[in-house]
């Protein structure tokens, strides 16, 4: 059997500092985007037509994978950045991400959980970025 090596921190301000930053979150939401999330297009075809752009969807269903949440605590987190962020829109509830996600082809670059996330939001779509991923919109301030 194999002894357990035991682990001591000697740098307790820098271990807290690193257990705090796990749980830091950075949103950027561009105005092009927040002014593209609903939509007020007919389709032409029966049924409803849709409200929320492609986008609004593409947002809320990256945010549900980061975070490895059910539909309902997305649209709950999603509510309450808004709130947080003085922005005044409707979120898509559960059942209509479900339904729009399917037709989506959403795919997300695979990341070092040890690294930090940037989620941005802009009116091309949603990007996830962090260290050593390379940002391409240059009006974003931490470009590479």
């Amino acid at each position: 059997m194999k002894k357990k090596t035991a682990y001591r921190t000697r740098n307790w301000s820098e271990y807290n500092r690193a257990l705090k930053q796990r749980g830091s979150l950075t949103v950027w939401i561009s105005k092009d985007a927040l002014a593209n999330w609903t939509t007020k297009e007919l389709t032409g075809e029966p049924g409803a037509s849709p409200i929320y752009t492609d986008l609004a969807i593409e947002t809320m269903a990256t945010v549900q994978a980061i975070y490895h949440q059910p539909g309902r605590q997305t649209q709950g987190f999603l509510e309450s950045i808004f709130e947080l962020m003085n922005i005044d829109l409707p979120v898509p509830d559960h059942s209509t991400l479900s339904r729009r996600r399917k037709s989506l082809n959403i795919t997300l670059p695979v990341q070092d959980r040890d690294k930090p996330r940037h989620l941005v939001v802009d009116s091309t779509g949603v990007k996830v970025y962090g260290e050593g991923l390379c940002c391409t919109n240059p009006e974003l301030p931490f470009q590479h």
